[in-house]
């Protein structure tokens, strides 16, 4: 079969579904008729042994209950009336009704529209109400669901403005965050928020990962997108990277935009929470210490244990407190005020690194902390800008996890990688962006040229 007459053929199957669908919202609509709460067992569906009309469809269709309910409310919405005299009257949605059984119009979409219609009909001016009835149907036509749902509530908000402001209002009272510890270890965070908050929420959140999928995708994910200033071949080009190409998922990137936003508030000296907040880590002495320790930590309200790599990785972040614990559990080191790196630093950093320092990173300096190069307490680092790069949550826990090395040379940063992502440690130009346009620095892979210019790293440690 052809493309076009594969398209074709869904198409009538569409149509028949609808016409289908048609049919079963009106036999829903008598099911119903003969199954009113007045009629008690005698009623159909209580006959037959359901509880409710949308019982007995439900079984017969093997579907959901709200599907039920949705042909239930379709059928009584469109079926035709009797008056007191007995005269019948048409539908008292003939738009919806027409639309139905001509197959134009879905049954989830006639009954999206009928239940708007009916809740708002006691406030709404009849003629108004027949007018938006029939746009809604002649859109809903062309629409899909997700964009028929918004229009109907801009409609809704026309034709009830009065009820605007309550419904704002209960949603909002309707808000909620749950963070629950589940038995894996994992922490679930589950929200509902008011519109208002929750689009600040998501803007915060997609701005972070938009920014980086532009990323991946014009500079360092695609050759296509990305030419190297100085000629040099796709292929061989530092600049792009298998290496460095974005592996997260969308998910994943959001669940990492969200922790880094609330580092960046803990972190912070200018924030409405207390002064004092802040995420503090147990951990033994020797663990803290020792590179090859396989020992555990733990954080402060969360009952799972966390590895003691991870925890030395910590120690280095804002908001962050490492409590150090001597062999009888006593506090050794409580804080790290003096070995932080001061405000006019950091702006001295953001200004060299541009952010994170991570190739092909996009994270804003504000969204990054300071870390020493050489340790404070393994290496005895000293807090000055030489020793210091900004990084990003992510990829500070990703140069500890595969020991990457980090270089200073020349007012640039550079990073080596392990031998088991790149045999011959080729350094990789640090992302910052405006040095990015100007002739690469060749770093020799043999003797390290940078060193002699008063590089500061140790290439194939971990850096902290």
């Amino acid at each position: 079969m052809s493309d076009s007459g594969l398209v074709r053929v869904v198409d009538a199957l569409s149509a028949l579904a609808r016409a289908v669908g048609a049919l079963q919202a009106l036999v829903a609509g008598e099911v119903a008729r003969r199954s009113r709460p007045e009629l008690g067992p005698a009623g159909l569906a209580k006959g037959q042994g359901f509880s409710s009309p949308a019982d007995l469809l439900a079984a017969s269709a093997g579907a959901s209950l709200g599907e039920a309910k949705a042909l239930i409310t379709v059928g009584e919405a469109t079926a035709g009336r009797e008056s007191f005299t007995g005269e019948r009257m048409p539908s008292p949605h003939p738009f919806v009704q027409a639309a139905l059984t001509a197959g134009r119009i879905s049954v989830a979409g006639a009954a999206m529209i009928t239940r708007m219609l009916d809740r708002v009909a006691c406030r709404a001016h009849p003629e108004l109400l027949m007018a938006t009835e029939e746009a809604l149907t002649a859109a809903a036509a062309q629409l899909s669901l997700g964009s028929l749902s918004v229009a109907v509530k801009y409609a809704e908000a026309r034709l009830d403005t009065d009820g605007v402001q309550p419904r704002e209002e209960e949603l909002h009272a309707g808000r909620s965050l749950s963070i629950v510890e589940e038995k894996s270890g994992a922490v679930r965070l589950t929200g509902v928020f008011a519109p208002v908050d929750g689009a600040v929420v998501a803007a915060a959140i997609n701005a972070l990962v938009s920014t980086e999928l532009r990323r991946a995708r014009d500079a360092f994910g695609s050759g296509r997108a990305y030419t190297c200033p100085d000629g040099t071949p796709t292929d061989a080009c530092v600049c792009v990277d298998p290496a460095l190409t974005e592996q997260r998922t969308l998910t994943q990137m959001r669940a990492d935009a969200l922790a880094d936003i609330a580092r960046h508030v803990i972190g912070c000296e200018q924030t409405t929470i207390d002064a004092t907040t802040a995420v503090v880590v147990r951990m033994d002495l020797e663990d803290l210490t020792d590179p090859d320790s396989a020992g555990v930590a733990s954080i402060d309200g969360i009952a799972q244990p966390i590895s003691a790599e991870t925890a030395r990785g910590l120690a280095a972040s804002a908001g962050i407190i490492p409590l150090v614990l001597g062999g009888d559990s006593a506090p050794l080191d409580l804080g790290r005020s003096q070995r932080l790196f001061t405000r006019a630093q950091k702006i001295a950093l953001a200004e060299r690194d541009g952010g994170c320092a991570f190739p092909g990173c996009a994270r804003p300096p504000q969204f990054c902390d300071a870390h020493h190069i050489r340790w404070w307490d393994r290496h005895h680092g000293p807090t000055d800008i030489t020793n210091g790069i900004l990084l990003c949550s992510h990829h500070h826990h990703l140069i500890h996890r595969e020991g990457w090395g980090i270089q200073v040379a020349e007012n640039r940063t550079w990073f080596t990688p392990p031998v088991h992502i790149d045999p011959g440690q080729r350094p990789r130009p640090g992302n910052n962006l405006r040095r990015l346009l100007m002739r690469p620095v060749v770093v020799s892979a043999g003797e390290n040229d940078a060193s002699a210019a008063g590089a500061v790293g140790i290439a194939g440690e971990r850096a902290a």
